[in-house]
């Protein structure tokens, strides 16, 4: 890993790149990580995150070190969409749940990229902007964590101990993996 990051970190300095961001690190990879490079050099760490599984641990160092955590699957292939408690919520906001989803992960601090095919759930899926969760809210879609991971292919990660390395480095917008700089 050192060897890795301080190329990333050098990319960096080079002007290559604004940001450093890494995927799928554990708590323990991220300390190694800021050992590495220093606090405050990693920008992002892109895990998966929704109601079913809010990585707390994770999510709580990533907030202590000031980096962004950066969820993906926020809808966990629509299983939560389908949620009693989450379309209870979007009924009561007159939203959708994917609408509710949303307002739950930038209330907490994530950010989120949803993915989609259909131009008409994109343009629904802007108007989270206009859901105002409360207190009750938030506390029941908390409650919705059971720590069920979609993202565990057979080479995943203990994420109690250890995981696989995926940092990407963002150059002009434009989206590069390791390989790039090999």
């Amino acid at each position: 890993m050192e060897e890795y990051l301080q190329e990333l970190k050098h990319a960096q300095d080079s002007g290559l790149a604004r940001y450093i961001g890494v995927s799928n690190f554990t708590v323990a990879q991220m300390k190694q990580a800021i050992e590495i490079l220093g606090e405050g050099v990693l920008y992002t760490n892109q895990v998966e995150v929704h109601p079913y599984l809010q990585n707390a641990q994770v999510v709580d160092f990533c907030k202590q070190n000031e980096m962004i955590v950066t969820g993906y699957m926020p809808f966990a292939y629509g299983d939560v969409l389908k949620d009693g408690s989450i379309k209870h919520i979007a009924e009561k906001h007159g939203a959708t749940p994917a609408q509710v989803v949303l307002a739950w992960m930038a209330k907490s601090g994530f950010v989120t990229i949803p993915s989609s095919t259909k131009k008409a759930n994109i343009e629904s899926n802007l108007g989270y902007v206009d859901v105002v969760l409360n207190d009750e809210d938030m506390t029941t879609i908390a409650n919705l964590d059971r720590g069920h991971r979609l993202a565990n292919p057979d080479f995943a990660p203990e994420w109690t101990r250890f995981s696989f390395l995926i940092a990407t480095v963002y150059v002009k917008n434009v989206r590069y993996s390791p390989d790039v700089f090999s």
